[in-house]
């Protein structure tokens, strides 16, 4: 008998990684270790998984990643991500994360030690008196202490590096324009302004930046050049950033004494290529990509991309993607459940007002106004993805396109939605909420929004109808105003809403022709006409009058939204509206 298949989200993870980590996702979710797996074997199974955990050996490429058709997020156990190709994971909407300080200690502490190594030529000596022999004199090494130790990228490593250095007497020199000044000065550290002072000074030269195009062959032959002769250099942050070549005609020549090398351009490194003769020089102390290879490091990632994927998996927001903007602890902790709202005010716009005249097919243009608390919220990036993701999902399911905070805007662009943002810490009339969120389409033309409108069947301006206000209380969402009407329900499940006259038997009606069709009510509100109601227009409160009338005799309309348990047909929408008394109908999922 077959094994039923798990409805379970899946993570692929083809490299070894900490179960300390993986046991955090075991609870709920698929885990399948699958290690050694060939480019070929990993693009045939991907399309099964919904996360993918790696290390630096898997290649996660643009043809991989288009191929993992329900892949939400990449997982790189460690900080560097040059095996992933973030740009094409972008337009995927797929959220690539990483652990960018689980293993700094490691890395920090391993630059220290091969610059130890190579200082006192301990890989040699060791390796000569392995072979039986005592070499005292051949060994002979310098001493750090009162030495000038040059970083390159005072970053989390850089600095970490700095501080080890100061306590072994070093002076250190450091360059990167976007250190903090307060911060080199706390770790007495000298930043100097260019590259050429930082070489000069240098008795030992390391880097600690990212792989990207402005660091690639950054140390190349001109800046070996300017390094005094006997000067030592060291990498153990990316392959690539120092020219290969370069530096093996530097040792050749006599002019560096030496280079301990940890990352390589090609890993492993193929025979003969620059890297291999690299390796093999007498005067290299290299070791394959162990900056993060320890316990407590590898415990560390492990566990913190573990963690980050399971949350995304559970729908929250990413902490560390590197393709999405940074969320800072106390923002996240506001933003998380707005992010649910503003994705159902997107939804149920689309659902509720498609269909009408001037609906959301027609209006491509938006307000998203931030009233109260929410309002000191400073990226507010998830919150403009999540509506994008509300107004296109209904619409855009069919095509399989995930919509999130990594692409949204890309995404806006290329279907010409256009969304402003607004902040006010003014709740205006709603006082009674610590936070409001209002979504108001515009018409093609503003002006238009501004101009006297003509009334149709209910009185109101077209722009005034196509506002939806929601707050949350706790983590829960409310809709506090659809429309014209005033309003209290959660946007949750399937609801049926209908704007009707406010007289009796109309809720009777109704109930009938559901039962007719089998469809059970859950729960029913209702929400009445305002008689003054805050149309916002930018940041500027406009009150205007809702109160519809017949040969000026008022009508008491209202919205019946009721919560049943499955969707219904067109046809059953279509009776209701005409029915005597109800002006529309129409049923959403959200």
């Amino acid at each position: 008998m077959p094994l039923l298949e798990s409805s379970r989200p899946k993570v692929l993870v083809p490299e070894k990684l900490s179960p300390d980590g993986l046991s955090l996702l075991r609870g709920s979710l698929d885990v399948h270790e699958r290690k050694d797996l060939s480019p070929d074997e990993l693009l045939e199974i991907i399309l099964d998984y919904d996360a993918l955990l790696v290390r630096s050996e898997t290649k996660v490429t643009a043809t991989v990643l288009r191929a993992a058709k329900n892949l939400k997020v990449v997982a790189r156990a460690g900080v560097g991500v040059d095996n992933v190709d973030v740009e094409e994971a972008t337009k995927l909407g797929i959220v690539v994360v990483n652990s960018p300080s689980g293993n700094i200690g490691a890395a920090a502490e391993h630059t220290i030690a091969l610059m130890m190594s190579m200082a006192r030529k301990i890989p040699e000596s060791c390796a000569s008196l392995k072979e039986g022999k005592w070499e005292r004199s051949k060994f002979v090494g310098v001493e750090v202490k009162g030495k000038t130790l040059s970083i390159i990228g005072l970053g989390k490593v850089g600095l970490t590096v700095a501080r080890l250095a100061k306590g072994l007497g070093m002076n250190v020199n450091a360059l990167d324009p976007y250190a903090s000044p307060a911060v080199a000065a706390s770790a007495s550290v000298t930043l100097v302004s260019t590259l050429p002072e930082l070489l000069t000074s240098a008795d030992f030269l390391t880097i600690h930046t990212p792989l990207i195009a402005s660091t690639r062959g950054m140390i190349a032959g001109a800046e070996l050049a300017q390094l005094k002769p006997g000067a030592r250099v060291l990498n153990v942050a990316r392959g690539g950033t120092f020219d290969e070549e370069a530096l093996l005609a530097a040792l050749e020549s006599g002019h560096l004494a030496g280079a301990a090398i940890d990352v390589f351009t090609s890993e492993p490194p193929a025979p003969d290529s620059s890297a291999a003769r690299l390796i093999a020089h007498p005067r290299a102390v290299v070791t394959p990509h162990l900056g993060a290879s320890t316990v407590e490091a590898q415990e560390n990632v492990s566990v913190d991309v573990c963690e980050q994927v399971l949350e995304i998996l559970q729908g929250s927001l990413p902490r560390s993607a590197v393709n999405a903007p940074l969320i800072l602890p106390e923002e996240y902790k506001k933003l998380q459940p707005f992010v649910r709202l503003v994705e159902k005010l997107g939804s149920l716009y689309t659902q509720h007002y498609a269909a009408s005249p001037g609906g959301s097919m027609a209006r491509n243009t938006f307000d998203l106004i931030y009233q109260g608390e929410l309002a000191s919220v400073n990226n507010t990036k998830p919150l403009f993805a999540a509506l994008v993701k509300g107004l296109l999902a209904p619409i855009t399911a069919i095509e399989g396109l995930n919509i999130n905070i990594v692409n949204a805007e890309l995404v806006a662009r290329e279907r010409g939605i256009f969304v402003s943002e607004q902040h006010s810490r003014d709740p205006a009339d709603h006082s009674s909420y610590s936070s409001l969120v209002t979504l108001v389409a515009r018409p093609p033309s503003r002006a238009s929004s501004r101009a006297p409108a003509s009334s149709d069947t209910t009185g109101l301006s077209t722009a005034e109808q196509r506002i939806i206000s929601g707050t949350c209380s706790g983590d829960r969402p409310l809709i506090t105003r659809l429309g014209r009407f005033e309003a209290s329900f959660e946007p949750e499940g399937t609801l049926l809403i209908c704007e009707n006259y406010d007289s009796p038997g109309k809720i009777g009606v109704v109930g009938n022709i559901l039962g007719q069709e089998g469809v059970n009510i859950n729960f029913m509100a209702v929400a009445p006409v305002s008689r003054k109601l805050t149309v916002t227009e930018g940041l500027k409160s406009v009150s205007a009058d809702t109160q519809d009338s017949v040969n000026d005799q008022p009508l008491k309309e209202a919205l019946m939204i009721l919560g049943i348990d499955r969707g219904v047909p067109a046809h059953v929408t279509a009776a209701l509206a005409q029915e005597q008394g109800i002006l529309s109908a129409c049923a959403v999922t959200l």
